[in-house]
């Protein structure tokens, strides 16, 4: 028996709106399938897998490739773990703990900072009576809670780096505190084992417990800042997320309405649909019409009319009708349930750039240890006196600015911020490679059928020839093609549908890809097909050929039909460019990319449709098996090349190119075999998306920069490289601060990224 645990979703193959079975009795028992329970034998009961029973997934944004099934720290960096997918109003655990500690260690570290620093500064204005030796006492007593319970999270983490040999930024941040407040604890009990110069005229040793403190309390600051920005990455999916209505108004069998939440809704299900609600799941309408606001699937503002039949899509605005659906996807299975989880395997994605960053992240931490303990060693043995005091400084300042954070980042963020932008456009990108990639593409290659025209063939004239009549040629050829799945076909069906002609049996039925289709029916043999087809057939159209030609200079498709080897008609079949194509064109071409078609049809009503959009290289007459190898041989030329289809013949060309881009309203093997869908599948999301790459790309370098620069200047200034020159020696109260504000600026950058013009 298949068998599972209620829960044991760790491998993400229990999703939301999957059906499964249980035992009232024995809870435990978990099958895929009906059946008994092989404990007591009674029949297992019908449940449907819901939100409160999928196991969250949590991952570090920084290591995506860290998953666990509970919460924690990555084992690689220290950073906390979060939630794969988040839920809309799920509540930060980790953002709240740290702001707790941090606004405790706040009201322990102030009074500490103002009193040390009173103390070096300015001695006249503490209290008469107190001696520096209480003053010591004072900021022991007051830092030790600061140190020991908010920096705990830090001393953790730091020492679990240590035991798995991942060194990050906590390594540094443990070490640094532990080393200033260690050493004033020392220099507090035991002040006579100093050197004498670096005792005071009272005997004592000056102490760094304020700048333990403050350093805790300024990384805890900057670990508040972090995850609130951090959080603001999320966003897209929790947009994408609150679209969802929690019920929806399901009629049953006797025709009653009941209000019930959104995850019991099952497929088959009816549901009714009131002016300004939102459509619960994805389905198709069976009674009424109104007009669907689907924006914020498809980024497109204008109404969509429905009527019976249409298909709707889950979570879009029904504005102004009622409408009863049939749910047809429900749960997991719906677009916005696709959305949100391609989303977030996107934004766990790596990027190529990224390799730099673990490249240099593996020798950063170990290169900081090294280059501490040589400012100690050179403070110690070549700086002026106190020269323990100034190595100690120099040394914890060292460990503290380079804390690599903001490396680390860097790439992540920006990724994350990047894919969510594009969702919320209608954009779906499957991983970070295919958007650092997209950055790159010379060459645009588009399908002409649903890329660029409608994909909605109409046929607007039918010629015939030799006694045959327009309805009876209709019935031969439609009887022929609906057996086709060719979407000229459909629109000959749709014209004997509308004429109510009665179709015939077809037998002996054959496809000739790409060429046309054969048949007998009424004992007579039927050819449909191109001019070329019925030729190698020897069935000539020379009749004809001139008119066929002019309507093929127009951009019109011509289909032949013959029966019995004698010709008996000619179709026109007109597939509209859409209204946004040549615009789009022009605007990919102002933006640096090469356009071209490819189109199954012949040069003339390729050349046709080229001509009307600007396009300059054409291939015409490509068989399915034959795009793939165009995309080849651009390739071979040394062009970055991206293809634009949404046919099941457009797979193999999506997959061997460089980026491959489906058309959202395609197949779902199209969609499969691309790197990025359009939801909305219009040629001007190509646009937008090519300026979103670019900006990330863009927005991922400065981020890199500012983390190398910073880091390789902040090192040799906290080490005392400027002491000679200014007798400056960086403190390590300003150094804990400037670390603690890189990571959040690399943060802030990245979420520009939401408000930039595409």
């Amino acid at each position: 028996m298949n068998l599972k645990e209620p829960t044991a979703c760790n491998d993400g193959s229990c999703k939301i709106g999957q059906t499964f079975y249980t035992c009232p009795m024995h809870p435990e028992i978990h099958q895929d399938h009906p059946g008994s329970c092989p404990k007591c034998g009674m029949a297992l009961e019908k449940e449907t897998q819901t939100a409160s029973t999928v196991k969250t997934q949590y991952t570090c944004p920084m290591h995506p490739e860290i998953v666990r099934d509970k919460p924690g720290n990555c084992p690689k960096c220290g950073m906390a773990l979060e939630p794969v997918i988040v839920a809309a109003d799920e509540e930060n655990v980790e953002l709240d703990s740290m702001q707790r500690r941090f606004w405790i260690s706040l009201v322990f570290s102030l009074p500490l900072f103002i009193v040390a620093m009173t103390s070096d500064l300015a001695p006249q204005y503490l209290p008469s009576g107190i001696s520096m030796k209480e003053i010591q006492w004072f900021e022991f007593i007051f830092s030790s809670p600061v140190v020991i319970w908010g920096g705990w999270p830090f001393f953790v983490r730091g020492w679990n780096s240590v035991k798995s040999w991942n060194l990050n930024m906590f390594t540094l941040i443990s070490i640094g505190v532990a080393t200033a407040w260690i050493y004033s604890i020392v220099a507090l009990f035991f002040p006579q084992i100093f050197p004498q110069l670096m005792r005071t005229e009272d005997g004592l040793v000056h102490v760094y417990f304020e700048a333990a403190a403050v350093i805790t309390t300024l990384v805890l600051l900057g670990q508040v800042l972090e995850l609130n920005a951090r959080s603001k990455t999320n966003n897209a999916i929790k947009t994408l997320l609150n679209l969802a209505p929690k019920h929806s108004h399901r009629i049953d069998a006797n025709g009653s309405e009941e209000d019930v939440p959104l995850d019991v809704v099952e497929v088959g299900d009816r549901l009714r649909i009131k002016p300004g609600e939102k459509i619960p799941v994805d389905g198709i309408v069976i009674e009424g019409k109104s007009n669907v606001d689907e924006s914020m699937i498809t980024g497109e503002a204008v109404l969509v009319a429905k009527n019976l039949n249409d298909k709707l899509i889950g979570a879009t605005l029904n504005k102004n009708g009622t409408l009863v659906m049939r749910a047809e996807r429900v749960g997991s299975d719906t677009i916005l349930s696709q959305i949100v989880d391609m989303v977030a395997k996107a934004q766990r994605s790596r990027a190529p750039i990224q390799q730099l960053t673990d490249t240099v992240s593996g020798y950063f931490v170990p290169a900081v240890v090294i280059s501490a303990v040589l400012a100690f060693f050179g403070w110690f043995f070549l700086g002026p006196e106190p020269r323990l005091a100034y190595a100690m400084v120099a040394a914890v300042s060292v460990l503290i600015i380079a804390c690599p954070c903001a490396l680390g980042l860097a790439t992540p963020i920006s990724i994350m911020v990047g894919t969510g932008r594009a969702a919320l456009s209608g954009i779906l990108i499957k991983d970070a490679q295919t958007l650092e990639q997209m950055e790159k593409v010379m060459t645009l290659v588009v399908d002409k059928t649903g890329t660029l025209t409608q994909g909605k063939p109409t046929l607007t004239k039918v010629k015939t020839l030799n006694g045959f009549d327009e309805d009876e040629a209709l019935q031969y050829a439609a009887s022929l093609e609906i057996a086709s799945e060719h979407p000229l076909a459909e629109a000959v069906v749709e014209q004997a549908k509308e004429r109510s002609l009665t179709l015939f049996e077809v037998v002996d039925f054959n496809a000739v890809s790409g060429k046309g289709i054969e048949g007998r029916l009424k004992d007579k043999k039927v050819v449909l097909g191109s001019e070329e087809f019925l030729e190698s057939l020897g069935i000539s159209t020379d009749e004809i050929k001139s008119e066929a030609d002019s309507l093929r200079d127009e951009g019109k498709t011509v289909v032949f039909m013959a029966v019995d080897e004698r010709l008996g008609a000619l179709f026109c079949i007109e597939d509209p460019i859409k209204e946004s194509s040549k615009e789009a064109v022009r605007m990919l071409m102002d933006e640096g990319l090469h356009v071209v078609m490819l189109s199954g049809d012949n040069e003339h009503i390729a050349n046709a449709v080229a001509r009307k959009l600007n396009i300059d290289e054409v291939y015409a007459n490509i068989l399915p098996e034959g795009k793939a190898d165009v995309i080849k041989r651009l390739q071979a030329g040394g062009a970055v090349v991206a293809m634009a289809g949404d046919g099941i013949n457009d797979a193999p060309a999506l997959a061997q190119a460089d980026v491959g881009i489906a058309m959202g309203n395609g197949t779902d093997v199209a969609i499969e075999s691309a790197g990025i869908t359009l939801i909305k599948g219009d040629l001007m999301s190509i646009v937008k998306v090519l300026r979103l790459s670019r900006a990330t790309m863009k927005n991922i370098r400065q981020n890199l920069f500012f983390a190398f620069v910073y880091n390789s200047a902040g090192i040799p200034v906290a080490a005392g490289v400027l002491y000679p020159f200014f007798g400056v020696l960086l403190s390590p109260i300003i150094a804990a601060t400037a670390m603690s504000f890189s990571s959040v600026s690399v943060i802030v950058n990245a979420l520009r990224l939401k408000n930039i013009k595409i």
